[in-house]
């Protein structure tokens, strides 16, 4: 009996279901299991089970499972790629878990190969697609193929010379599905970027999700090809390939998983090789209102208080990679209308917003934030967002233009909120400029939340992290680490805002220019929230942990 008619027979599918899932594998039987479960038909357990039981064969969590190293060396990596199994056991049999032990072909193929009896155990496609990227690396099969059929290859090395083997390597079509998988992987695991880093030994590859650098998995051999695989990120972001001492940046647009993905390239040079960074700039992500943000309602009503100023400025701060540019993404996507012009000085500019015109900083032909911001003043607009505030000539125009009947929104990297307004006097801009101009300051911070699949509430022990936790808080929510936050404790980011509104006394602390330690306490005196505040809040909601309000918050001394 084939695995539709069983599961067709345990009311688990229907038959057009089991006929559309066919048609998505475009076979009658190779990897319907992953067909079924992706389409949403069946649930991954159940169906392992049933197989399981149905034909006796036992059920494995591969995750619980010692799996011995010598079985993986008797499998081809090819058939194991190819195949979706896994050697697991290497005794007078071989062991090897499958999805799909219906499909005898495979087992009957692998017999043939390898001369011996192979015993098949019945586990879920996800956890063996799971364990294969994990024993033999991402694009493990092409970086295989490209070790049978090219050879040894050449070590990428600091050579300032491209040779003729990189080119025709970065064309190859094992090399190109090994980078395209290793991007697709990124998008899959939530990265918001890959890191390609040579040293002498190793090519290393990161990832950074929810803001925290993890090690992917890859072959050993992969250092082979380095060169080859920098020169293919190279043609794909329309780089000059020949260039390996300078600094380069570039443009890669993909889609992937359904999703259209905007990916910026940046290459240095190293003394082991170019290092390459990719930020994936998810298209779909920033269709947020700024609702979806999660700014307490406080923080929200000040923020929207702010946007219906007629003229002023309004500067988001904080540390790169903080969330400050989708904040003024979503507070723009808020005012955007038919009455307002509205636009943008971006460096670069990651994501496109309609209805909106958006300028790129090129610094080649001259065009900075401080040029480009008179040229746009000219534009007759109503609203302008500057991407980031870095010298005097940008912060003068900018204050000019708030006064001039404009309102400005724009970016500074500064610890807090009351360091913002300070940051502008000591770039020289005169304190009632700033005074008369700034309507209101934000900082920003992003902290992981605890995975919720494997939240448990717990006792504080660290006497370290006792130090600093309110007394108030005696059980904090902690994440024990499973699949679906790859063993981290946490899954996705929340923002913590710290919002300041200017009023008269603090505008009288710019005017006598007082310190931002100052003016933090008189701000706080007044309501205003510090981002620790906001952090302690998010502990006791059990959306985060104290050990991350520590890691990315400063202790205040107000």
């Amino acid at each position: 009996m084939q695995l539709g008619q069983v599961l067709i027979r345990k009311g688990l599918v229907s038959k057009e279901q089991l006929e559309e899932a066919r048609r998505e594998t475009g076979a009658s039987q190779g990897r319907l299991p992953e067909a079924l479960v992706r389409l949403g038909f069946v649930n991954e357990e159940t169906l392992c089970r049933t197989i399981s039981e149905h034909l006796n064969l036992p059920y494995v969590e591969l995750e619980e499972t010692s799996i011995e190293l010598a079985a993986l060396d008797k499998v081809p990596v090819k058939i194991i790629f190819e195949k979706k199994l896994l050697p697991i056991a290497n005794g007078e049999t071989l062991t090897v878990a499958i999805s799909d032990p219906f499909d005898v072909n495979t087992l009957d193929e692998l017999r043939l190969l390898l001369r011996r009896t192979v015993k098949p155990v019945v586990a879920r496609p996800s956890e063996i697609d799971k364990m294969i990227r994990k024993f033999y690396g991402v694009g493990g099969a092409e970086v295989d193929r490209m070790m049978s059929v090219q050879g040894a290859g050449e070590e990428g090395g600091p050579s300032a010379a491209v040779s003729e083997h990189d080119v025709e390597m970065a064309e190859d079509a094992s090399l190109i599905k090994f980078v395209n998988q290793l991007i697709l992987e990124a998008v899959r695991e939530r990265a918001s970027d890959i890191h390609v880093e040579p040293f002498e030994d190793e090519l290393r590859i990161r990832y950074r999700i929810d803001g925290v650098l993890h090690r992917v998995s890859v072959p050993v051999h992969v250092k082979k090809f380095q060169s080859a695989i920098v020169s293919r990120l190279k043609i794909m972001s329309n780089l000059n390939i020949a260039e390996k001492r300078l600094p380069q940046d570039g443009r890669i647009k993909i889609k992937a998983e359904g999703r259209e993905i905007d990916i910026r390239v940046s290459v240095i040079p190293g003394i082991h090789g170019e290092g390459i960074v990719l930020r994936i700039l998810d298209q779909d992500q920033i269709h947020y209102s700024l609702e979806d943000l999660g700014m307490p309602k406080e923080v929200l009503d000040v923020f929207m208080d702010v946007m219906k100023e007629p003229n002023g400025t309004f500067l988001v701060t904080g540390p790169t990679g903080s969330g400050k540019t989708t904040t003024l993404y979503a507070a723009l996507q808020k005012i955007n209308n038919e009455e307002d012009k509205i636009v943008t000085i971006e460096d670069p500019v990651e994501y496109r917003l309609k209805g909106i015109k958006q300028i790129q900083v090129n610094t080649k032909i001259g065009l900075t934030f401080a040029s480009g911001l008179r040229a746009i003043l000219r534009h007759d607009p109503d609203i302008v967002m500057v991407g980031e505030v870095r010298d005097y000539d940008t912060a003068e125009i900018m204050v000019q233009a708030a006064l001039t009947g404009h309102l400005v929104f724009s970016t500074l990297h500064t610890n807090d909120a009351p360091t913002a307004v300070t940051r502008l006097i000591d770039m020289g801009v005169e304190p009632y400029l700033v005074a008369s101009t700034v309507e209101g300051c934000m900082a920003q911070r992003l902290v992981r939340r605890v995975c919720k699949g494997c939240a448990r509430e717990e006792k504080v022990e660290d006497a370290r992290v006792r130090r600093y936790l309110p007394r108030d808080i005696q059980k904090v929510t902690r994440g024990q680490g499973c699949e679906a936050c790859r063993k981290t404790g946490y899954r996705g980011r929340s923002g913590l805002y710290e919002i300041m509104r200017l009023n008269d006394p603090i505008r009288d602390l710019i005017l006598a220019k007082e310190s931002s330690t100052k003016i933090k306490k008189l701000c706080v005196q007044e309501g205003m929230r510090t981002l620790r505040d906001r952090g302690w809040e998010e502990v006791r909601a059990g959306r985060t942990t104290p050990e991350e309000v520590l890691r990315i918050t400063k202790e205040d001394l107000v």
